[in-house]
């Protein structure tokens, strides 16, 4: 071979670098939680074919149309879910750029110069017959191009492309709180409108209840006390309606808050909270391995192998760094015929550069970076316990709710029992209108505490939906997201 061919230099010098990795391998941490649930928190559906809740989509999980399209609009206009997507792209825009030093940045350069010289210097020149000269150049290459032998900015890439992991599951979190922050606010809307429904049927009650004690007073059949109590009644029924009107109207202002928009009315509750807004039951499975998967443990553990890669990069810093500036191109003497074989030229010429006194920076960055592991490990074990607890509570609650709805059920029927023989009582004088209003609102209360319960077990399955990672997009969108990071992982 009679001369390197410039060409053939790029594939040799790609095979040399990132010969050493100096980050550590990653293992991740065990959980410092229990295998297994507590006792008191029994598993939900745990049965073979159950989907994981983390693939449970929330169309999937909340079944009543109305609440669907409400939580689609939250997702649509929430400023909260903007924010972390532009997040996501400036971890993807520092991703491709730390990928990007990894190559040569290649320039064309060109040139042409026409020059006269003095006259002076032309008259001594005894050879010099014309006093003008002309070059021109042309080249290709780059230049300060460094060879990452020692893996520094494989792990600088590594370290960007964790942190884009990162933020990717911070948004899908954000994207669950958001959706069950807007369910609970919708159910609570439903359950405050039943409630003013409850008090204004208990208010026309007690209304038409007061016009017959005002009739038998008059009739002498009832004393002036048996009017006040009717009439304390009403004025009670009244608060009632009052302060329920106020909570639905600043229930209906908090989840237009939450969606980012003005709910329209035909997305709201009715004045009955429904029975089937949401799945009854949902899978739970083994703690370590459900809480591995929540989005905010996923986003902490891509962040400790960022650590590891910035560790990596730091231990690199110690080794020499070889850069390599090179070029290939045309020059000859004159403006015609540049493009020639006569006047190819090339070169090639590395330099290195060996750390010998920094005064400790190069060692402080390492312990920086090392410290910074160990303060995210503490934020992992953390998080993953945080995790533990949240679900460990909503089990809890979930496995007294169902005994609690049925003592409450017996509780209403009882109530409303006693209720209805208190006014038959009443009728033929065996009772008091005292006894009357003291059964009717125990009656009332025990409807009350009942929508108050049937509320309590719809947002525990919505905070169950939650804190067990509850699905936020589609098997197919989440196998497609996989495979472009897998994509980005290998570029």
């Amino acid at each position: 071979m009679r001369r390197l061919r410039f060409v053939t230099v790029l594939p040799l010098l790609a095979a040399l670098t990132g010969c050493f990795n100096l980050a550590p391998d990653f293992h991740r941490p065990k959980p410092a939680i229990p295998d297994q649930w507590p006792d008191a928190a029994p598993a939900t559906a745990t049965h073979a074919n159950a989907i994981p809740v983390r693939k449970l989509g929330w169309h999937q999980f909340f079944v009543d149309p109305r609440l669907r399209r409400t939580v689609q609009l939250a997702l649509n206009n929430s400023q909260d879910l903007r924010q972390a997507a532009l997040d996501i792209e400036k971890a993807r825009a520092e991703y491709h750029l730390e990928g990007a030093a990894l190559f040569p940045s290649i320039d064309a350069t060109g040139s042409a110069t026409i020059e006269k010289s003095s006259d002076e210097s032309s008259s001594t020149s005894a050879s010099s017959s014309d006093d003008i000269s002309k070059s021109s150049s042309l080249s290709l290459g780059f230049t300060s191009y460094e060879l990452d032998f020692f893996g520094q900015l494989r792990n600088n890439k590594q370290a960007a492309f964790q942190s884009l992991l990162s933020s990717a599951a911070t948004r899908r979190s954000t994207q669950i709180s958001l959706i069950a922050e807007t369910a609970n606010d919708w159910l609570t809307l439903a359950a405050d409108k039943a409630l003013l429904e409850l008090a204004a049927k208990t208010l026309t009650s007690q209304r038409d209840y007061y016009q017959k004690v005002m009739g038998r007073h008059r009739l002498g059949l009832n004393t002036g006390s048996d009017v006040d109590d009717a009439r304390a009644s009403v004025a009670s029924a009244r608060e009632d309606v009052a302060s329920y009107t106020a909570t639905v109207a600043q229930d209906r202002n908090a989840l237009n808050l939450v969606a980012g928009t003005t709910i329209p009315k035909a997305d709201l509750p009715a004045d009955v909270l429904p029975d089937n807004a949401v799945l009854t039951t949902l899978p739970s499975g083994v703690p370590s391995r459900v809480l591995r998967n929540r989005p905010d443990v996923l986003a902490v553990e891509h962040t400790l192998k960022a650590d590891n890669a910035d560790i990596g990069a730091a231990r690199a810093a110690f080794f020499p760094t070889v850069s390599l500036t090179a070029s290939a191109g045309y020059a000859t003497e004159g403006l015609t015929h540049l493009v020639s074989s006569d006047n190819r030229t090339w070169s090639v010429g590395p330099t290195i550069s060996l750390p010998i006194f920094d005064f400790g920076s190069n060692r402080a960055t390492l312990n920086e970076n090392k410290t910074q592991k160990l303060i995210d490990l503490a934020d992992y074990q953390q998080t993953i316990q945080t995790a533990f607890e949240e679900v460990a509570n909503a089990l809890a609650t979930r496995a007294t709710i169902g005994e609690q709805l049925a003592a409450q059920r017996e509780l209403v029927d009882a109530r409303r029992g006693s209720y209805r023989r208190t006014r038959a009582q009443q009728g033929i004088g065996t009772a008091s209108s005292l006894d009357v209003y003291e059964a009717q609102q125990s009656y009332y209360s025990a409807e009350q505490t009942m929508i108050s319960k049937r509320l309590s077990r719809d947002t525990n399955l919505v905070t169950l939906y939650k804190v067990l990672g509850g699905g936020v997009l589609s098997d197919t969108a989440r196998t497609s997201g996989n495979d472009d990071a897998t994509r980005d992982s290998s570029s």
